[in-house]
């Protein structure tokens, strides 16, 4: 019989600056050297740049292979993987995300404008946010005054925001996407933070919204 085979284990992650020549590793007899400070310090032999390096308590580092003879330059190879580490996570921590922003038919004023608000401020963060207007029951009879409800507040939004496209109704509810604008053409005019009443009021709302209350 076949032996069982066992648990495969997961790939692991290569790690990204494994393959950045430095030190020792830097095989080549002569190299042009960039200071710590970027400045230039000229074509010298490599031995001589590791001493540099060494003395200063840095890293001789290759930053450009192809170049003839290749480019190095004296760092913090440490401090240098933890910054790009960092600038990565940072990036990855600050890229949109859509939110959604629900409404029903027939809002009042004050609620209209808390939805608003909280609307701007999603985008104020570089968020999509998805408009979505409910109907229930026969408030299916009258469609068109939903979509005036979004259209009405794709209009007051628009200082901060363009919809994808035209509002859409699927099966119960109009839904339509919005895009923030460039952050240098965005006008908050709203307020930028919701009272607590109000947050606490929308989110009651949403969640009987959800469940179908």
């Amino acid at each position: 019989m076949p032996k069982p085979r066992g648990k495969r284990r997961p790939p692991q992650k290569q790690d990204p600056f494994a393959k950045i020549r430095r030190n020792h590793r830097i095989r080549v007899p002569k190299i042009r050297v960039v200071g710590p400070e970027g400045n230039q310090v000229g074509v010298m032999d490599t031995k001589d740049a590791l001493e540099i390096a060494k003395e200063a308590g840095l890293d001789l580092v290759e930053v450009a292979s192809q170049a003839n003879p290749p480019v190095c330059r004296i760092m913090d190879f440490g401090k240098y993987v933890y910054e790009q580490q960092k600038k990565s996570k940072d990036s990855k921590g600050s890229s949109s995300k859509t939110k959604e922003v629900k409404f029903r038919p027939r809002v009042d004023v004050h609620d209209f404008m808390t939805k608003l608000r909280r609307a701007e401020e999603f985008l104020d963060k570089g968020n999509k946010v998805k408009l979505t207007l409910s109907f229930r029951g026969r408030e299916m009879a009258h469609t068109e005054v939903g979509f005036e409800t979004i259209q009405r507040a794709i209009e007051d939004i628009s200082h901060m925001a363009t919809a994808d496209n035209a509002p859409k109704l699927v099966g119960r509810n109009i839904n339509v996407m919005l895009t923030p604008l460039p952050a240098n053409k965005r006008k908050p005019k709203y307020s930028h933070h919701l009272l607590d009443s109000d947050k606490e009021k929308l989110t009651s709302e949403e969640e009987g919204e959800a469940s179908g209350e």
